[in-house]
């Protein structure tokens, strides 16, 4: 049962330091709380937690042209973030835990500066069929997060630039470009990060009640680790990995995003597993490295393996992959 509510605004514009300090709001919460944390990420790609780097992004523009790219914890895709971009994060007890109840404060927020803005599909929000907004999910044992986007001014020639949208993804969303299916709230009527972080706290509060607002430098001293937090998110061990080196690359596009599983077949046997992925589940990835690794090429046990993941269709995938 919440109890309190608290608002976290921060200052920092370095997207690792950002994450860091929102993965330790999310497992150091307290008991009853409801955080809202708002912030803003420079010049900025940042992926999901089981996408692979190379795939999603142009790197080594980005990092030409003074990019970052930033891992997060929580799965979906990859965005573009600048100071356009105004990011925030519910963090609440995992028994309060409502997508739209959160959706109903950011679409509050939004409809207040006059624009009729609805949820769409998985995880959109639009406005004239247009998104501006893009969500994702964590679930910890205690707690929840729940963060996303909003586009206000972003630079939407930088989106194409940096992003490599899977193809398939665009065809079944019907439009041929990035830019052509997104839409800054400021095109459609007079929005500003400002106005736009203010309409989110007002209806913040009128959700979750009178709400404190906490200055950075408090929250980062109630925090435990968040130096050795920062270095994690910063680690090319984290924002990279091994890009796939394996004699096996298969990829598929679900309904639920897609699948990309990179391994190597010793004497039938599957060794080496990287699976990549967009799809909202963050745990999808380890748990099917894990299901896969050392399994026969073989249907049967493909079957006994993935099927207690409760994605039969990853196994008629595989299946028919003809190895």
């Amino acid at each position: 049962m919440i109890t309190h509510a608290r608002i976290l605004l921060s200052d920092q514009t370095d997207p690792h330091h950002n994450l860091a300090l929102e993965d330790a709001l999310l497992t150091q919460l307290p008991a009853g709380q409801a955080l809202l944390f708002l912030w803003q990420n420079r010049h900025t790609v940042v992926i999901g937690a089981g996408q692979n780097a190379w795939r999603e992004c142009h790197i080594e523009r980005l990092r030409d042209e003074g990019g970052t790219l930033a891992r997060r914890s929580s799965g979906g895709g990859a965005v573009y973030h600048d100071m356009g971009n105004l990011n925030f994060s519910f963090v609440v007890p995992k028994d309060d835990y409502d997508v739209d109840r959160q959706l109903r404060v950011v679409l509050g927020a939004v409809q207040s500066l006059g624009i009729n803005a609805e949820k769409s599909g998985r995880n959109d929000l639009t406005v004239g069929g247009r998104k501006f907004s893009g969500n994702a999910f964590r679930l910890m044992k205690h707690s929840a997060l729940h963060h996303g986007t909003l586009l206000v001014d972003v630079d939407m020639d930088r989106i194409g630039r940096y992003l490599n949208v899977d193809p398939k993804k665009m065809q079944a969303k019907g439009v041929k470009s990035v830019p052509a299916r997104v839409v800054n709230l400021s095109d459609m009527g007079s929005v500003t990060i400002d106005s736009m972080r203010d309409a989110l706290i007002t209806a913040f509060q009128a959700e979750y009640g009178t709400a404190e607002t906490i200055p950075l430098d408090q929250a980062k001293h109630e925090l435990d680790g968040l130096r050795a937090r920062i270095a994690h998110y910063q680690s090319w061990d984290w924002n990279y990995g091994a890009s796939p080196q394996g004699e096996v690359n298969l990829y598929h596009r679900f309904d639920w995003g897609g699948l990309e599983l990179s391994f190597r077949l010793e004497n039938g046997i599957m060794r080496h597993v990287q699976v990549f992925t967009d799809a909202m589940d963050e745990r999808l990835k380890p748990s099917l490295e894990t299901a896969l690794e050392g399994s026969p090429m073989d249907a049967d046990a493909l079957a006994a393996r993935v099927l207690p993941l409760n994605h039969p269709e990853i196994v008629d995938f595989l299946r028919h992959t003809g190895l």
